[in-house]
Order: structure tokens, then sequence, then C-alpha cells
């Protein structure tokens, strides 16, 4: 016999559409720069176009569950009204909204990737301190815990060494377990907002977005001891609240690589992390640098003056240890000679994403010499 809890149905298909009117507002908040009332303006228009509100729904209560779940707070706006009217209440977005936009980039983009059981930490080859206990041993030595000690080995030793039921254990019997080592990164994310990321209708910027807010979520979240510093870039380079890139936008700028690749420099010598690296998103193209104080400017092809310097910039970051990847947003192959020379001279990696499908990357990895799809 089969049985039907339709209130039960009725209830979760409710949530289910609340759940999903809310992921399309986050997405549309990060398309409008984090303005609430255009988001909720669009999403009025597409619900209007596509039946989408459930029923007894509107924009309003919709409006009042988006701020009763934290998403949205009431932000007044004294003397903007007409003379005589009281003021119009406008919203902004909130930590919670910031970090859900975070959280889907990221499952978005990491979705299709391999899992693995390594856990919160930068893992390395080598035996050390602070990681997962091995399953291999070695003599105690001075300054190793005595909760790593391998008690049954210890026991062990002493047994063959005094052969009696009674062994009586030395330091010499002592042996612990070994530890995977761990190891912390110095990240500067850096984010072209030049007016080709929206060139010829193509919007790049988006995807960028998503790809710089799931390199976050996962270096904030996963490696918290790592520290993580963004950038933008266009006709100059300059520091960002990383709480700020869901409402990024592009500007009327040109791109200079040049600037960012030296701003990452100099924020990176402030940290004593024993690694460090440039996570760089961009289309490519670099059509602008600084000459003395004033902005040299070609916007049409590959300019080698403005080429060569900024592979300058990526030898210079490998002479200091700094690794660059670059995560390219875009599929033409004209672009992607500069990326490919950059990747290069630096010895780092290059990620070509897929514009339709964010999960899908081709790799170009000059670390280990290969190139592969992840």
């Amino acid at each position: 016999m089969r049985y039907r809890y339709t209130q039960f149905d009725e209830r979760f298909a409710q949530e289910q559409r609340e759940e999903q009117l809310t992921k399309l507002f986050l997405e549309l908040l990060m398309h409008s720069g984090g303005d609430v009332d255009e988001a909720l303006n669009w999403l009025q228009d597409l619900a209007d176009r596509h039946g989408l509100w459930p029923e007894g729904m509107d924009l309003e209560s919709f409006k009042e569950l988006l701020a009763d779940k934290g998403y949205i707070q009431s932000e007044r706006s004294p003397g903007k009204g007409r003379l005589g009217e009281p003021s119009r209440e406008r919203f902004k977005p909130t930590r919670k909204a910031e970090k859900a936009i975070r959280t889907d980039a990221f499952e978005e983009l990491f979705a299709r990737m391999r899992q693995d059981t390594m856990g919160g930490d930068h893992v390395t080859p080598f035996a050390g301190a602070g990681g997962d206990r091995l399953p291999e041993t070695r003599p105690f030595g001075f300054g190793d815990r005595v909760q790593d000690i391998d008690c049954l080995g210890s026991l062990t030793n002493a047994l063959r060494r005094t052969g009696s039921d009674s062994p009586d254990m030395s330091e010499d019997d002592l042996q612990v377990y070994e530890l995977e080592q761990a190891t912390s990164s110095a990240t500067v994310l850096a984010l072209d907002i030049s007016h080709s990321m929206i060139l010829y209708g193509e919007d790049r910027i988006t995807p960028a977005k998503k790809v710089a807010l799931a390199l976050t979520e996962l270096i904030q979240t996963r490696y918290k001891k790592d520290a993580l510093d963004v950038i933008l870039f266009g006709d100059e380079a300059f520091e960002v609240d990383p709480r700020k890139l869901p409402y990024v936008q592009v500007g009327p700028y040109h791109t200079n690589t040049k600037a960012a690749l030296e701003l990452a420099q100099k924020i990176l010598a402030r940290k004593k992390h024993a690694n460090k690296q440039i996570v760089m998103i961009t289309d490519g193209k670099p059509s602008a640098i600084y000459v003395g104080k004033k902005l040299y400017i070609n916007s049409f092809g590959l300019d080698a003056r403005i080429v060569n310097k900024t592979v300058e910039e990526a030898q210079a970051c490998r002479r200091k240890g700094i690794i660059i990847t670059t995560f390219m947003i875009t599929s033409d192959p004209y672009l992607k000679q500069f990326v490919e020379r950059l990747t290069e001279a630096n010895k780092g990696r290059a990620f070509y994403a897929d514009l339709d499908n964010l999960g899908k990357f081709v790799l170009t990895d000059f670390v280990r010499n290969r190139r592969k799809k992840v």
C-alpha cells in the first residue's frame, strides 16, 4: 500500500520554490553590483514573464522573506523623497547574503572536481609536525609530543631488549608516529575589472567574479591559517576588502597587468608565510603600463612594449619564489598567447575556463610540465 502525505509535499514544494527564488535573487544581486532594489526589480520582471511566484507570494512578501532570513536589511534614505513625502525605504545586502553568494559560487565551481581526504591544511610530501598521524614511526627525540608515542611499538621494543615479562622501558625503546607536514600560504587574488571584461556584449566579469568568490570561500573556510588579500586592476591596481567581491563592477579601464603584479609583490613582501602565490583572473590581454607617471595605452593587438614589461614582472615573481596561477576567462586563442608566455616566464600555472561551464578547465602547468582537463 502506498501513502501520499499531501500536506508535507506542498510545504516541501513551497520551501523548494522559495530557496530557488532566493538563489536567483543572490545571482541577480551579484550582477547588480549589490543594488538590492535593482536586483528585486529584475526578479519581478522575470517573475512576471515566467510565472515564478509561488501561490500567495508577490514581491513585497518575498522582500519580507529575505529580510526574515537575514539576507537584506532596511536602510532608510532621509531627504530623498519628494517634499512632504516620507523617505523611501531602501535595502542593503547583509554579511549572510555575501556569504551565501560565495558559497553558491564555490559549489558551482567545485561541484565537478574530485574530492580528497586531506581536510583543511595544505599537505606536503614530507613528514613533519602539526598534521595528521601517519602509520610510519621513528625513534623518540627531544621535542616530540607525548601524545604521539606509539605505545604498542615502544612496549615491543622494550620486550625485545629485556626478554622478560616485566620489561624495564628506557628512553631508547620509545618510538613516535610520524606526522604529515602541513604548511601555510599567502595568496593575493587579482581580479581584472577592465572594460574588455564586458566587451562586444560577452559577459566575462560574472564568471570571473564567481571564480574569485569560490577561491575566496575555499581559502577562508578550508585554509584558515592562510593569508588572503584581494586587489582589482584596470588602469591601476588597488586593494579591496574581500567582502566587496560580489559587488565589483567593470569600469572604463584598460588592463594594467604589470601594476597588478607589482602591487601583489609588495603585499606578499609583508607576509611571513612559507609559500606565496598570486591568483590572477583576467581575459588575458594587457593594454596599459605606466611609463614614469604617464599611462601608456595600446588597446590594439599585443603591444611588445607592454607585454615585455609585464613578463618581466612575472620573472621577478619567479625569482622571489612567487607562483602565478592565472584563470583565463575567455576561449580566444589570440588572447591565450600572452597568458602562455606569462605562465612560462613564471613557471606557473594557467587555467583556461569554459564560460558556459565554470566547473570545466584546461590546465597548463609549467610547474609539472603537463597539460590536462580538470
